[in-house]
């Protein structure tokens, strides 16, 4: 199963994510980069790479998820480093999808937050192609988030499953609440999804991960990959245990 360690940048800085409260994230201190300035998001991206070994980058750039400007100058900064960036910048048509993967993104991330139907979202993966679409299963305390838009609100699996008729090759179950807050991930949830896998759709999962126990038990659940941030900044996981995990996975 692959580490993919997160970026979460807000007002063009890395800012640590906390239980989906985003109006209070501040700059990122992390053991890391213990001599970069806070919320210095090119030499995280940069240890990412270079200290962790991990090739996958998630970036979730808030300011444009929550209806600002993509903050388009930094992720070309990031472009530069080198890693597989997975993009979540509020997505919700096939020409901002497009504008994603022309910045340099390896594959887009379509959040169920920020999406206004299914319908757009095939046209996003006819547009960009299966494998270069992620769908972003947003959830809150383990429910779908769903605002402003003509989705109805169900159960998980079954709109998981909306995003995979519609297209998508990947599905990543993030839930918001436990983000940075040391719960541990849900893995009741990933046991529901990795059905999913089955029918070759990649299972990624975030929030909540604390150790490399947490990985091993994603990966025995039939996750793929693993969004980590907050354990990977307080030293709770070794970079060296991270770069074994990461590279049994290849």
């Amino acid at each position: 199963m692959r580490v993919i360690p997160v970026l979460d940048l807000k007002g063009g800085r890395a800012v640590l994510a906390r239980g989906g409260w985003r109006d209070v994230y501040g700059p990122v201190r992390s053991a890391l980069t213990p001599h970069a300035e806070p919320g210095d998001a090119r030499a995280l991206a940069e240890a990412y790479r270079h200290t962790l070994g991990c090739e996958d980058c998630y970036v979730a750039d808030l300011d444009a998820i929550m209806g600002g400007a993509p903050q388009s100058a930094l992720l070309a900064t990031l472009v530069g480093v080198g890693s597989r960036l997975l993009v979540d910048a509020g997505v919700n048509s096939p020409a901002a999808a497009r504008d994603v993967l022309a910045a340099g993104a390896h594959r887009v991330v379509v959040g169920l937050e920020t999406l206004p139907s299914f319908d757009a979202l095939a046209e996003i993966v006819r547009a960009c192609g299966r494998e270069r679409v992620v769908f972003s299963l947003d959830l809150l305390e383990g429910r779908p988030v769903v605002r402003g838009s003509a989705i109805r609100q169900q159960e998980p699996l079954p709109m998981a499953t909306a995003a995979v008729t519609a297209g998508a090759g990947a599905v990543l179950a993030l839930d918001l609440a436990r983000v940075g807050t040391a719960r541990g991930p849900d893995l009741t949830l990933v046991r529901t999804l990795a059905a999913l896998g089955e029918q070759g759709i990649e299972l990624l999962a975030g929030g909540g991960v604390r150790s490399i126990y947490d990985l091993r038990m994603l990966a025995a659940s039939g996750c793929h990959g693993a969004l980590v941030a907050s354990a990977l900044h307080d030293g709770r996981l070794d970079p060296a245990a991270v770069a074994d995990q990461d590279s049994t996975s290849r």
